[in-house]
């Protein structure tokens, strides 16, 4: 392949990433726009919403302003007032870092791999740019800058993982050979902290579905009857379960939190922790009524969550270190784990996090210095 078609090639993997994602929430809000308000109304309104959805999304801050009726219906207050929406839905990040992945591993195959991977980067940033002029308009308008950057920069994560998986299937260089140069126990060390911090942290993160599982099956009936409050027929519905999915890496985070812990908030001053619930007002979103409320009898039970995932870590890794290592480095391992699970939980309680509507709704997620410091505890 030469170099021109590499760059049309490497354009195209970009292209199809954001199409992608748009597409997602913008087929369903088409078949509304068809079924539910018989093609009234004006197609770019959906197709706003759609881009807007997509960038937030990728962490793009979005100043909004509710008409009354519309905020009334959500739940929201201080309709007419601008408010800026912060927090990230989580779902379309993930997507574009895996099909991030997936381009990555692509244009790995072709002669000219840097210049592919320049060409995709650019084609996403200039894309994402020219969506993000296409949906402004004075009721919801994005930062142009964040969403040129933020998008380009969660696919360049998932560009660079795709490139390297590709790199080591053919055999390429160790991308950590400086880490050679080390002595032999501190490389060990090192080596254990940075995995058992991540097996640490992905055990977590990885039990928080299923306690989320659990409080969706118990609360079953709330949540129906949330859905059927909203009065939205059966694309609506759709509509809104498939905005409800966006943000759940998002709720499987705060579940983390909770298990840890700190637990989150779902506006100023409510707070939602194994110790109890505390809640003020809140928008008419079926999947919160899956919320526990008041105090928990066994709340505590969670705590042992990161604990027990904490013991199985050293107990797995805790042989192989003490035949390499010992004294002072066999302990700063243990503190290491600490540092990057509780960093690694920290920073996905940061990214979880943020402003989702006026008033109260401008602290919603965990507290992620609170939630860092007690998973590294």
């Amino acid at each position: 392949m030469n170099r021109q078609l590499t760059v049309l090639f490497a354009a195209f993997e970009a292209l199809l990433v954001v199409a992608i994602g748009i597409a997602i929430p913008l087929v369903p809000l088409t078949f509304l726009w068809g079924a539910q308000y018989g093609f009234a109304i004006d197609w770019t309104t959906f197709w706003r919403a759609a881009v807007d959805l997509w960038l937030v999304g990728h962490g793009v801050d979005i100043t909004m302003v509710l008409d009354p009726s519309t905020a009334a219906g959500l739940g929201f207050a201080q309709a007419g007032a601008p408010a800026t929406i912060t927090i990230a839905a989580l779902g379309f990040a993930l997507l574009t870092v895996l099909l991030g992945v997936r381009a990555g591993r692509r244009i790995a195959e072709t002669r000219f791999r840097v210049l592919g991977e320049l060409a995709s980067l650019g084609t996403f940033g200039l894309v994402s740019f020219a969506v993000s002029i296409s949906a402004r308009h004075p009721d919801a308008s994005a930062s142009l800058w964040q969403s040129t950057v933020l998008p380009t920069a969660i696919f360049a994560i998932g560009l660079a993982v795709g490139v390297r998986q590709a790199g080591r299937e053919r055999g390429a260089g160790r991308p950590f050979a400086l880490a050679d140069r080390l002595r032999p126990d501190v490389r060990a060390t090192v080596g254990v902290a940075l995995r058992g911090g991540a097996a640490a942290a992905a055990g977590i993160v990885a039990f928080a579905p299923i306690a989320l599982a659990g409080l969706i099956a118990v609360s079953y009936a709330k949540i129906i009857t949330l859905y059927e409050s909203l009065h939205s027929e059966v694309l609506g519905g759709i509509a809104i379960t498939l905005a409800q999915i966006a943000f759940l890496p998002n709720m499987v985070i705060w579940a983390a939190s909770w298990l840890i812990g700190p637990g989150f908030a779902l506006g100023t001053g409510s707070a939602v922790s194994p110790l109890g619930t505390r809640l003020g007002p809140l928008p008419a979103i079926p999947i919160l009524g899956g919320l526990p409320a008041g105090q928990l009898s066994f709340g505590f039970l969670g705590l042992l969550v990161p604990v027990v995932v904490g013991f199985l870590v050293g107990v797995i890794l805790g042989p192989a270190l003490a035949r390499q290592t010992q004294g002072a480095l066999f302990l700063l391992a243990g503190l290491g784990i600490g540092i990057v699970g509780g960093g690694a939980l920290g920073l996905l309680a940061w990214a979880s996090a943020g402003a989702a509507g006026p008033g109260r709704l401008t602290q919603v997620g965990p507290d992620p210095w609170a939630v860092g410091w007690a998973a590294a505890l």
